[in-house]
């Protein structure tokens, strides 16, 4: 296989609706198809002839960084083809390659099929909103359509910081600043520092994954900027934990404090096979009310789950248990999906009177 086939290879991604093309050398180019690895019908790939496909794609300095770093993040825009994040890496001295289609058209909330209270919370004027869940399960697609009713509504400058920048947005009613980390900034925690001079209204930072990162990000959501921001985490508190954790000890109280007065909602996703095909978003969504405050101040993040449990009907608020329920009462999902991606497998069994 020639380097010039890639391109056929990623239009034929994006035309068969995949969402991930993989090439690991000694194996046939893998495609995602909702959610599950299916092998394309071509012959397997040789570590050079990968190589030469990959590098095809990638300027001389996105080459020198490679083999000096032996990683390389990147988005790749293929007029007529369509946008992607790509991901090179090595394997047994091998290149491998991961590309995620990144669709060029924004979702709205309503294309996504989101809960409504997702677009009472775009209004807020300020405070922390968090989307987590695993790789792969729509936090940006769910962000990118957060963002986009605010800039169909609202008259805001949105600052972005993503590595790689992922969705473009058209500017409608919002500007938008959107930074890349490694082409536009040097870090996440660099870009929060100085986007403060550049009159953010909104600041979405496409990874948490630091504590200078995410002290800033409360700083930022303290101080009257609405944030958004993502973890790898499966649950609602257990985000909590998470952002807490990375702190020591004694700055511990302190973080507690700043959460318990920034954060305004963690919505926990995941993504599951739907029975008729396709794939349906599964979340977790917790608000923070005056009750959630004070035990995220008090150090009692284990007793938030109960209170999610209570007053549903009046908060929006439900727990990842809930979501499952409504989508196999709905018949989107069957009962053995609900059990295969639970967080409290036991709580759903329960419920559906296993």
């Amino acid at each position: 296989m020639a380097a010039f086939d890639i391109k056929k290879l990623l239009q034929s991604v994006v035309a068969y609706g995949a969402s991930d093309l993989h090439l690991v050398s000694r194996s046939e180019p893998q495609i995602r198809l909702d959610g599950v690895l299916k092998a394309v019908n071509l012959p397997k790939l040789t570590g050079d002839e990968i190589e030469e496909m990959c590098y095809a794609l990638i300027t001389e300095k996105q080459k020198q960084y490679f083999e000096e770093h032996d990683e390389l993040d990147f988005a790749l825009f293929l007029p007529n083809i369509g946008r992607f994040r790509a991901n090179y890496y090595r394997a047994l001295g091998d290149v491998g390659a991961a590309f995620r289609v990144i669709p060029i058209d924004v979702p709205s909330l309503d294309d996504l099929g989101a809960p409504q209270i997702y677009k009472k919370l775009v209004q807020r004027e300020k405070g922390l909103i968090l989307v987590t869940g695993p790789t792969g399960s729509g936090k940006s697609t769910t962000l990118a359509a957060m963002l986009n009713e605010i800039n169909l509504n609202e008259h805001k400058h949105i600052v972005t910081v993503e590595d790689p920048v992922e969705f473009i947005h058209q500017n409608k009613k919002c500007v938008f600043s959107h930074r890349g980390v490694g082409e536009d900034t040097r870090s996440f925690a660099t870009a929060l520092k100085f986007a403060m001079r550049q009159d953010p209204d909104i600041i979405l930072i496409g990874e948490m994954r630091d504590k200078e990162t995410i002290e800033a990000a409360l700083t930022a959501a303290e101080t009257g900027h609405l944030v958004f921001g993502t973890l790898h985490t499966s649950s609602a508190p257990g985000t909590i934990n998470r952002i807490i954790d990375v702190f020591t000890g004694d700055e511990q109280p302190q973080i507690r404090a700043m959460i318990s007065s920034s954060l305004v909602a963690v919505i926990a996703q995941a993504l599951l096979p739907k029975i008729d095909g396709g794939r349906v978003a599964a979340s977790e969504i917790l608000l923070t009310n005056h009750a959630i405050s004070n035990l995220i101040r008090e150090d009692k993040v284990h007793q938030i789950y109960s209170q999610m449990q209570l007053g549903q009907t009046d908060s929006g608020m439900q727990t990842q248990t809930q979501a499952l329920l409504k989508y196999v009462q709905s018949g989107k999902i069957s009962r053995e999906t609900a059990l295969q991606y639970a967080n409290k497998a036991d709580e759903v069994k329960k419920a559906l009177m296993y």
